[in-house]
């Protein structure tokens, strides 16, 4: 069935169901990022694949709304489909809400599926249509009905994550949570964001694509814990862990009839950037709220020392696996037939070669020449290309391990590649130190720092349209808040920077129709001199991989970026160099030399 058949057959549903206009999310259920096989109903619904965008269906118009990391892919993707692309925060370009204020018909009503859709944005919806003299309905998963093979709920096992691996018990993160209760004034906590489940209770699924969660609810009281799950999928040492905290199971979707028996004696603590609107309307209207960030966000940011002194395990593992690939693809392009698809293959062999992967934490991509320009290209049988020398490779990977979740990018020389190409890759490598070698007061957050890495652009009258950084789960999702670092203020990304935190720095360059470059090492946050000015903070790097001098042009480097390089990879050879064999020291030795 093609895409404009899914959305005629979509629209034969909302003169049915007297829908003027019907908005798909990316979401599912539980608000998330990355979602699994069952949720991705708007890439039904589109074609496009990419995992962030919003789709609005009229019975005349179709449209996509996406940010600046997919618009080459999404303008390629949705071409024929009868669906336009909305490049959000382009000049001219209205947003979502805009869009609603000035299509949705007088008296119409606006459709959605309730649980796809976070409180506040429902909330905002209902406002577009209300000024209209409209409604929402969202009570119908329309594209449910038009989905005809949509693949079942997930019944993936979960599995523990021992105290030795996360550095902290079940009991004492709901000890915590308990008592940011009794502050608020709160008698329950209700808890639908996937990562916050599975963080309080310390257990992990295969539930949605590459984040190792778990489909499930949970309610916190003072004295249990009900968790709705569908509970074919917990082993004894689970169910063990959970007698111990007196956690109560239920069928995952009888959430929706349980938050209905509250009353005017309760007050529930909930998180209306991640509840979900269906859910939020089930609680009576006599029932007190408190409507603030689940405690369990900040919490799970700030890692303690177990669970970084495991992630910088992880890191050495996935150090290892990316220079043995860097050696690989370098030596055998021209030499053998390699394609995006089968190199990115063989960089996941090279993890798995490693004690305790799982498998990746999110899509790979590897784009060769052109295709790195597109920020999230995902190469597809219809787009893999063979590498040949005198072009740019960049991969942009990571890899779920018991000790913690990865994301690292590299872009690699095949060949001798243009001048232009090593200007661009040696500002985006100048970027990448300038911003892990800062020292900032604490209190800063990530708005304060994003100019540390954009400047070497910026002076060049160039920029990247993404973010610098975002925050990373420990064996959670790839893409944690509460904190992050670009150069436009944002709400959820506002908070500052605190010890423990994991960030990513990843600046780079996308020239369309030539080449894209990225360079993305992980920092942590730690404290440094507290003195007479205050409390000093700096990044502490733990990605060790080369970055490939063989597109580092050292003329445009100053005395300060050759020093940062050149520290850098020293580190780089101590820390990897004791996992290689004599041939790939050797190899690593050249390619971690001073400059």
């Amino acid at each position: 069935m093609k895409v404009t058949e899914r959305i005629a057959k979509l629209r034969a549903l909302m003169e049915e169901k007297n829908i003027d206009m019907y908005i798909v999310p990316s979401a599912d259920n539980h608000q998330s990022e990355y979602v699994g096989e069952h949720f991705k109903a708007r890439e039904f619904i589109t074609g496009f694949t990419g995992s962030a965008g919003t789709a609005v269906i009229t019975k005349t118009e179709a449209g996509l709304w996406t940010d600046g990391r997919y618009f080459l892919q999404a303008e390629q993707q949705l071409e024929g489909s009868g669906v336009d692309l909305y490049r959000m925060g382009n000049p001219g370009v209205p947003t979502v809400l805009e869009f609603i204020a000035d299509k949705l018909n007088e008296n119409g009503t606006l459709g959605f599926d309730g649980r796809l859709v976070a409180v506040d944005e429902g909330k905002e919806y209902a406002k577009a249509a209300s000024k209209k003299g409209g409604n929402v309905n969202y009570a119908y998963d329309l594209v449910d009905e038009v989905w005809e093979d949509r693949p079942a709920l997930s019944t993936e096992k979960a599995f523990a994550l021992d105290e030795k691996l996360v550095g902290e018990s079940t009991e004492s993160k709901l000890a915590r949570i308990r008592k940011v209760m009794e502050e608020v004034g709160a008698n329950v906590h209700v808890i639908t964001s996937l990562d916050d489940v599975a963080w309080t209770l310390n257990v992990r699924g295969n539930d949605v694509a590459y984040s190792p969660l778990l489909l499930s609810y949970l309610v916190i009281t003072m004295d249990q814990v009900d968790l709705y799950v569908d509970e074919t999928k917990l082993n004894d040492e689970i169910r063990a862990n959970f007698n111990k905290v007196n956690v109560v199971l239920h069928p995952y979707n009888d959430i929706y009839e349980a938050m209905k028996v509250y009353d005017a004696n309760d007050t529930l603590l909930i998180d209306p950037d991640r509840l979900n609107y269906a859910l939020y309307y089930n609680i009576g209207a006599n029932v007190n709220t408190v409507e603030r960030q689940n405690p369990t966000v900040l919490m799970k940011a700030m890692k303690n020392e177990v669970e970084l002194a495991n992630t910088r395990n992880a890191h050495i593992k996935d150090g290892v696996a990316m220079t043995k690939f860097m050696k690989w693809v370098k030596e055998n392009v021209g030499k053998m037939t390699i394609t995006e698809m089968s190199a990115s293959d063989k960089l996941e062999a090279f993890r798995a070669e490693q004690e305790g992967f799982l498998w990746p934490s999110f899509e790979p991509i590897c784009g060769y020449g052109e295709h790195a320009a597109i920020v999230h290209y995902t190469s597809t049988p219809e787009t893999d290309v063979e590498l040949k020398e005198g072009a740019l490779l960049l991969t942009d990977t990571g890899g779920n391990y018991y000790e913690g979740s990865t994301d690292i990018t590299r872009t690699f020389a095949l060949g001798e590649v243009s001048d232009v190409e090593k200007l661009h890759f040696t500002t985006v490598a100048k970027s990448m130190l300038n911003l892990a070698n800062a020292k900032f007061m604490y209190g800063a957050m990530g708005v304060n720092l994003d100019i540390l890495a954009r400047k070497p652009f910026w002076d060049m009258n160039l920029n990247f349209n993404h973010g610098t950084g975002h925050g990373v789960g420990y064996l959670l999702n790839i893409h944690e808040g509460p904190s992050g670092i670009r150069w436009q203020y944002r709400p959820g990304e506002s908070t500052p920077f605190e010890e423990g935190m994991v960030v990513t720095d990843e600046p780079g360059i996308y020239i369309a129709g030539s080449h894209g470059i990225r360079t993305e090492n992980e920092l942590i946050v730690r404290k440094g001199e507290a003195n007479e000015y205050g409390q000093f903070m700096y990044f502490e790097t733990m990605t060790f991989v080369p970055i490939d001098l063989d597109a580092i042009n050292p003329d445009i480097m100053s005395a300060e970026d050759k020093k940062m390089l050149n520290d850098y990879h020293k580190q780089v050879f101590e820390k990897i160099s004791p996992y290689l064999n004599e041939e790939e020291t050797e190899w690593l030795r050249k390619y971690t030399r001073e400059i």
